[in-house]
């Protein structure tokens, strides 16, 4: 049974498995920085301003005021002001119950869809190095098989030389896939933790004023 057009046909399944692979690990990192961008503060500066306009209002005791300034365009995206809200509708509860909510809010709301695309980013990782590893071992059956068949029909060594080809281009490609995404998950993960202890922070001193406007 002549293997050839099988394994040529599996060559192409593999570079386009590769291509798709680092056209989604890309885009999954490109989202993530930017969604980790749209829900922290651009800077202290814009946090202290935030949390400023929402202790006056708190010190009025007005707290719709507080969720106009959370639904105002500069701020209804972000994490915190999201989180302040919540807090605002449900300030009845007791602090230590308020604060729970609000993790589980933030840890199902927010990070779990940053994780989602993480665990993809990750996934790939995995995954292009042993699409390459399958391009080796198709590159060097084709190989091998020109070899078997040498004494009868003769092979041309450049026709060997392009399934050895085949088989460390592949290697190659996947290594040239997984490592910058390696890099790139590195730097989500750090900016995702950055995000995170912001959060912690800010959300931490509004929770304060709050306690103070409700007197509990």
């Amino acid at each position: 049974m002549d293997l050839g057009p099988i394994l040529e046909f599996f060559g192409y399944v593999i570079y386009a498995g590769m291509a798709a692979c680092a056209v989604y690990g890309v885009f999954c990192v490109i989202l993530l920085v930017r969604r980790v961008a749209q829900k922290r503060f651009a800077s202290e500066q814009e946090a202290d301003t935030f949390l400023d306009e929402c202790q006056a209002e708190l010190r009025k005791r007005n707290f719709d005021g507080v969720k106009q300034i959370c639904d105002s365009p500069e701020y209804w995206a972000k994490a915190v002001p999201q989180l302040a809200t919540v807090a605002i509708d449900n300030r009845d509860r007791s602090p230590n119950k308020l604060r729970k909510l609000l993790a589980e809010k933030f840890e199902r709301d927010i990070l779990a869809d940053l994780e989602y695309r993480t665990s993809w980013v990750a996934t790939i990782v995995k995954s292009a190095p042993m699409l390459g590893l399958l391009g080796t071992v198709v590159g060097m059956i084709n190989a091998f098989a020109k070899i078997a068949s040498a004494s009868s029909t003769g092979t041309d060594p450049k026709l060997l030389a392009d399934d050895i080809s085949f088989a460390l281009f592949t290697t190659a490609m996947g290594l040239s896939i997984a490592i910058p995404l390696v890099l790139g998950g590195a730097m989500v993960a750090v900016r995702m933790g950055k995000l995170q202890d912001s959060v912690q922070e800010h959300l931490g001193e509004f929770l304060e004023d709050l306690d103070s406007a409700t007197g509990v």
